[in-house]
């Protein structure tokens, strides 16, 4: 009985739905993609594709379809649907525009009808703030120009995307069907299928990243892009209102040109559509640069929307979303289209409170296993000949790649073993049985101190990947001083037990030398060149033997814990070398001991002693969302809220008794955002130790310093840029607090000629207070986005320190890609 009801529900199904589908193209027969089109008076949809094809699955029965494109006349078309499919190409015509005066006297109608469009933007955003839909995505990536090897590497076809003799190529297309709900901002979408070209992982597609809303003040890039119908749109744009013309349902439209004022500020250009006298948004193909929004690589990104009319709603609703870029580097290009399309729209979902949660993207588990048959029902917009090809040619190898034989032969190209392989490291993989053993090139840990002199640090370990995304990581570090003469070597086993709430242990031991300051301030290189050159010796070491438990998870969303437990063994260290390159070679190097300024190599920094220590921390982030994906969990963090840290340690069963204490400390970070004018950051830290008094140095909190002149992070949100490493440090109360304003180009682009170097202004205060102490303050004005073309990896900051009086002022060098050489 079940099967004969299958079989009935089937041939039911095949009688009443049918498929209506056509090539929409202009008079002279070239295609127009992605066209809308939607069935009038209800919110069906679709949308062509880049050939001007088009498909629309319809029960029996008679329509009218309305067809859209910028630029044509909005066509409709009497339809009677059978059982049988139906062919329905269509000719749009030109635009037939009423040309406008741009300008008359002072008074320009362009500015005065977008004012109205400002006034009345709450009010139409109000019109569609809470809805529920269903959704379409389909991504496309080209690379072009592709070269055959880079910096000796070759290249190859990137598993059939690129045609060799051509040299381009499809590198990613996907598609999702998805269920999604809005409300006041928030998106929560449940994608029902997947498809990835070569690929059974889920699609990174994602209704979020569509979510470009311009009756929002502004639309989400790295650096806020103001809508041209913000608030403050007039402070931004010129606009001319170049024609106008009637929609097919009689509705007066205008079109409007959108141009910056300035070139290098987060603006848009290109067109709007405003329906007359509601002065809801009618269509919109906007371009903004990739240099305007601290993207390098971006050349262009361009958003076109075409919205449609319910006229049982009387409503304007965005039916099709296109979103082309433009990438680059040296000379390969990378061009990707992505297409949404939004359809079966409910304005009144009845959503309760908890309709929506922190879950914004969620995969059905065999949303990736859909046969063509689903695809073929459900795919909102033709393939392309060349998708068709792609899907199939790498559907074949998808199903080769996952042989044993395959894969070891993937694998035998990657493993070979050349004479750089010792120097700059080597992995050697095993794809199949899912393990890869990683050696750490000498050239990574080679460096200078003046405990050790030149010192090696060569490392290995073993990892093998799990069924439920977790893995096990075994490895070994070795570190070899030649001045001390003394081999050291530590030891970890690391457990990642799932991908979710990624409960992850390691454990941990052996002998390793360590910089007092465990968040090491001072960067391996750096400090090797101010060694050597310089002789001046910031980085200050001792001996630690330890074993030590780590556990880190986030038990619940937002909520992370991290607790840790050791014995631990600690030496004094001390200089043994004179050497540098440069400047006065072989005199006595500063002190080893941090609470010494001069060159005493005999007084130690403290006793050798034994201790237990624990630690067990919480970050708190406040409204964190995420997206559940069959193979893990991906959060993402609220900038709306803080991010909380609250930490409590405790050092105890001391051979020394006085080196026993507690610390308990609390963190707060979070980002203002205050659109175009910036982003200010902020970082408080504040923490007060107990029975502290006699305390080992080791112990002490220890501040971020710099006395290099060098900024190794994009942010100097954890650092104060000229305060020395340990004059500072304390065992007792202490509060940190900084600040940091980027403005984004806010005031610099307004400079003439100095706008075309697209340099950021960046400003920044950071205290210290402690008791018996005056506070130590810092403050700093600076640029950033400094170098020329896409190569933009510097920063210039000027700093003025005091401390109960001036101290000292000075330039540090921001070199962002320091510590990824490290």
């Amino acid at each position: 009985m079940k099967q004969l009801a299958v079989i009935l529900f089937l041939l039911l199904g095949y009688v009443t739905v049918a498929q209506v589908k056509g090539r929409v193209t202009d008079a002279k027969g070239n295609p127009v993609p992605y066209t809308a089109i939607t069935v009038q008076g209800t919110y069906t949809g679709t949308s062509s594709n880049e050939n001007g094809f088009y498909q629309l699955e319809l029960a029996k029965g008679k329509y009218i379809l309305v067809f859209r494109s910028i630029g044509f006349k909005t066509k409709e078309i009497a339809i009677t649907v059978t059982q049988q499919p139906l062919n329905q190409n269509i000719t749009l015509e030109a635009e037939s525009y009423t040309l406008q005066e741009l300008v008359i006297g002072d008074v320009n109608p362009a500015k005065d009808f977008i004012t109205s469009a400002i006034k009345a933007r709450k009010a139409n955003a109000a019109k569609t703030a809470e809805y529920e839909a269903d959704f379409y995505s389909r991504g496309v990536m080209r690379l072009k120009n592709v070269p055959k090897s880079i910096l000796g590497q070759e290249i190859g076809d990137l598993g059939a995307s690129i045609d060799t003799t051509t040299h381009e190529g499809i590198l990613y297309l996907s598609e999702t069907v998805s269920h999604i709900k809005y409300k006041d901002g928030r998106l929560n979408e449940r994608v029902v299928a997947s498809k990835t070209s070569g690929d059974d992982e889920y699609s990174y597609n994602n209704a979020d990243a569509a979510n470009f809303d311009l009756y929002q003040n502004y639309l989400p890039f790295q650096v806020n892009v103001i809508s041209p119908i913000a608030d403050n749109a007039l402070n931004y744009y010129d606009y001319q209102q170049e024609s106008t013309f009637k929609d097919a349902g009689g509705q007066l439209v205008s079109k409007i040109k959108v141009t910056p004022k300035s070139t290098n500020t987060p603006t848009v250009s290109g067109y709007i559509y405003i329906v007359n006298n509601t002065w809801e948004v009618y269509a919109a193909e906007l371009t903004v640069l990739g240099s305007n929004i601290r993207q390098p690589l971006l050349n262009t990104l361009t958003i076109r929307q075409n919205y449609s009319y319910n006229t049982t709603a009387k409503l304007w609703s965005k039916s099709v979303q296109v979103v082309e870029f433009e990438l680059s580097l040296l000379d390969v290009k990378s061009l990707g289209t992505f297409t949404y399309v939004y359809s079966n729209y409910n304005y009144s979902p009845g959503f309760t409170r908890d309709s929506l949660t922190a879950e914004i993207q969620y995969f059905e588990p065999e949303g990736n296993t859909r046969p063509d048959s689903y695809w073929a029902a459900n795919r909102r917009i033709p393939l392309t000949p060349e998708e068709q090809a792609d899907y199939a040619k790498k559907g074949r190898l998808e199903e080769l790649a996952k042989t044993k034989s395959y894969q070891d032969s993937i694998d035998r190209g990657r493993n070979r073993f050349n004479w750089t392989s010792p120097i700059l490291g080597y992995t050697y993989r095993n794809t199949y049985d899912k393990w890869q053993l990683n050696f750490i090139g000498i050239a990574r840990r080679l460096a200078f101190n003046t405990v050790q002199a030149y010192w090696l640090g060569p490392g290995a370990s073993f990892t093998k990947f799990h069924d439920n995304n977790g893995y096990t990581t075994v490895g070994a570090d070795l570190n070899y001083g030649f001045a001390e003469k003394r081999l050291r070597a530590t030891g970890y086993i690391t457990h990642k037990f799932n991908n979710i709430t990624k409960r992850t242990v390691t454990l941990s031991g052996g002998s390793s030398i360590e910089q007092f300051n465990p968040e090491k301030p001072i960067n391996k290189i750096v400090n090797s060149i101010s060694t050597l050159f310089f002789r001046d010796n910031y980085m200050k070491l001792y001996d630690n033997n330890f074993l030590r438990v780590n556990y880190e998870e986030e038990v619940l969303n937002g909520l992370y814990l991290y607790g840790s437990f050791e014995y631990t063994r600690r030496r004094s260290l001390f200089n043994n070398t004179n050497f540098s390159t440069l400047k006065d070679a072989y005199k006595p190097y500063m002190s080893n001991n941090p609470m010494l300024l001069n060159d005493d190599n005999t007084t130690p920094a403290f006793t050798q002693h034994n201790m237990l220590k624990a630690s067990i921390m919480a970050r708190i982030s406040f409204g964190q969302t995420y997206r559940t994906r069959p193979n893990g969990r991906e959060t993402i963090s609220n900038d709306k809220y803080p991010r909380v840290y609250l930490k409590y340690e405790k050092g105890f069963a001391a051979s020394i008794d006085d080196y026993n204490f507690d610390h308990l400390s609390a963190r707060v970070t979070y980002d203002t955002d205050f659109g175009d004018v910036g982003i200010l950051g902020t970082n408080f830290r504040a923490g007060k130790f107990f029975n502290s008094e006699g305390m080992s140095f080791v112990d002490y909190r220890h501040f971020n310093g710099n006395q290099t002149h060098v900024g190794r992070s994009e942010r100097y949100l954890n650092v104060f840029n000229f305060l020395p490493y340990y004059t500072h440090s304390t065992d007792n109360q202490y509060l940190e607090t900084h600040l940091e304003h980027h403005f984004n180009g806010y005031l610099t682009n307004s400079v003439p000629l100095f706008n075309k170097l697209n340099y950021y202004l960046v400003a920044g205060y950071h205290a210290l207070a402690m008791p018996d102490r005056n506070p130590y303050m810092e403050f700093t004005i600076g640029l950033d986005n400094v170098g020329w073309g896409k190569f933009r990896l510097l920063r210039i900051d000027y700093i003025r320190s005091y401390e109960g009086k001036f101290l000292s002022d000075g330039v540090v060098f921001g070199l962002t890609f320091i510590d990824f050489l490290e």
